[in-house]
């Protein structure tokens, strides 16, 4: 029960607990793709939506078998608690997976983490107090915004063009917080097939990013979970593989493996990696022995490089429906063709809204993700991004016919009477579905 006598503890009919929250639970806020999800996964809908992997592509059978041996071999270290850090076999590994992008790193040098997400977390925990400003491309990761939010960051955007974050941007904004006073201690960047926009920094400008962060005494937080999966050609450097004590490198085996065992690291210096692990482990005591032997013993059995190869190839016919698909049927809108990952980012003709538009999309049986979702202050909403991974590329071409109709009919409106926004009474259930990750 609250004390009425006390403001400050009071709370609402919804909520008797409201007034007891601390204040960066205020901040919270459900994610625009989370929110998405029932919708999406109904099975009329074609989900251009969510970033899942295409897990059918596995060779399940095998790791089935493979799944069934470790259990019987190792089933008493697998299903015990662990070490804080991860376990030894497994960051010997993704020292091996790393390596193909330039890092060198010690085993000693890995945190192992519930997903490249807690190491998100768990970074911005021990680095941001209050106040504190994270740089962050404009668009940038949703999952990463809410962290910032919820650990009460105020989030700045820094521009990119087609070749990645802009480093004249960049050093722009950090000259004008530091004039203003403000504390800079992050900048977060997806260098590689960027989440949401598509787009790669170049490798020129990389050294360059760097060398402004070191003068403004900035960490890089590189997040890297679709370095692999580039269409052409040998993997780009990583940032880290340029300066191991300015950068920490985030990855993941969600993409190039499977979401559900939710292994992610941190390669960290060796005074970040300690706070780490005792982060880590006041959160969640040590991060789970069974998927992590699962994920060390198939890159032990397995030709996992073979997989990785097999998985480009899946995604980039299904890049290629997605943009094909854009050109014949939505060419007034324009669009990114990205060179690896699961995502194209598209604008709108002029005068549409993404956000308002959704319900009629869902309506329709297509969905997709708004572009406000990837602004920490409300930009984007003439854009919209697309996920080309999950669908089949017959499903691809069909869900963008269905955006099509959606988006020509709204282009009408916006022609006719200068604006899209319309009510929809047969949608008033589109915006309050069950939560999702991807």
């Amino acid at each position: 029960m609250t004390d009425p006598t006390h403001p400050e503890t009071a709370g609402t009919r919804l909520d008797p607990w409201f007034g007891a929250y601390a204040a960066r639970a205020h901040g919270m806020r459900a994610s625009e793709i989370r929110a998405l999800f029932a919708v999406a996964n109904r099975p009329e809908v074609v989900s251009l939506a969510g970033g899942m992997p295409y897990l059918e592509g596995l060779p399940l059978d095998v790791i089935a078998e493979t799944m069934q041996r470790l259990i019987l071999t190792k089933g008493t270290t697998a299903l015990q608690y662990g070490s804080g850090q991860g376990e030894e076999v497994l960051r010997e590994h993704i020292t091996q997976v790393v390596a193909l992008e330039g890092v060198e790193a010690h085993p000693d040098d890995v945190v192992v983490t519930t997903g490249s997400q807690q190491a998100l977390d768990l970074v911005t925990r021990i680095f941001v107090d209050p106040g504190d400003v994270v740089l962050a491309e404009a668009p940038s990761y949703v999952g990463a915004l809410g962290v910032f939010r919820s650990y009460q960051a105020d989030v700045v955007h820094v521009p990119m063009d087609a070749h990645g974050l802009v480093p004249s941007e960049l050093e722009a904004v950090l000259a004008r917080l530091v004039t203003e006073g403000r504390r800079v201690k992050l900048l977060y960047t997806i260098p590689n097939f960027q989440n949401p926009a598509g787009v790669t920094l170049s490798v020129e400008r990389r050294p360059q990013v760097l060398e402004i962060c070191r003068r403004y005494g900035v960490l890089v937080v590189e997040d890297n979970p679709y370095g692999l999966l580039g269409f052409e050609g040998e993997p780009l450097p990583a940032l880290r593989s340029y300066d191991d004590q300015g950068v920490l490198y985030l990855g993941s085996f969600s993409k190039t493996f499977a979401p559900g065992y939710r292994v992610g690291f941190v390669i960290a210096p060796h005074a970040v990696r300690e706070k780490l692990v005792l982060a880590s482990e006041s959160s969640i005591l040590s991060p789970s022995n069974a998927s992590q032997l699962a994920v060390a013993t198939y890159l032990e059995t397995y030709d996992w490089r073979a997989q990785i190869k097999a998985y480009r190839e899946l995604y980039r016919e299904r890049r290629d429906a997605l943009v094909g698909a854009l050109a014949e049927h939505i060419p007034s809108a324009t669009w990114n063709v990205p060179d690896g990952g699961f995502f194209v980012w598209v604008r709108l003709p002029e005068g549409l809204d993404a956000r308002s538009m959704l319900p009629r999309a869902v309506t329709a049986r297509v969905a997709y993700v708004p572009g406000t979702a990837f602004y920490y202050d409300g930009q984007g909403s003439d854009h919209m991004r697309l996920s080309f991974c999950f669908p089949t590329p017959e499903r691809i071409r069909e869900g963008v016919r269905r955006l099509a109709t959606v988006v020509n009919a709204e282009a009408e409106l916006v022609e006719l009477f200068g604006t899209s926004a319309m009510p929809d009474p047969d949608t008033d259930d589109v915006e309050s579905p069950a939560p999702d990750l991807a």
